[in-house]
């Protein structure tokens, strides 16, 4: 089965610790649903830079990277099925990326 990451977008961040107990038991419920096709629970991340020829831009982008995880599918359809759970998607604070993992 090939792999692919999901890369998370928006999102934002609980205003109280009994949201930030909801949202993140919402996510591990998500996560649990996935059983042994999550390869990698990912974590949040921080703000980025982005780094081109043009030199260091500190914003984050255009459309900022908000965490990643990778998960086992058998093609992408299935993945993408799969990123349809997200809490962000369900509860439409921000957007799942899919892409598969290339062996080189």
């Amino acid at each position: 089965m090939a792999q692919f990451i999901f890369a998370y977008h928006g999102g934002k961040k609980p205003d109280t610790p009994e949201e930030g107990a909801k949202v993140m038991d919402a996510w591990k419920s998500w996560m649990g649903s996935m059983g042994d096709a999550l390869i990698v629970p990912g974590a949040p991340v921080g703000m980025s830079k982005t780094v081109s020829a043009d030199g260091i831009a500190d914003d984050g982008g255009s459309n900022p990277l908000s965490g990643y995880t990778v998960v086992e599918a058998a093609d992408i359809a299935a993945a993408t099925e799969m990123a349809k759970g997200c809490p962000m998607v369900t509860e439409a604070s921000g957007s799942v990326e899919v892409a598969e993992i290339l062996e080189m």
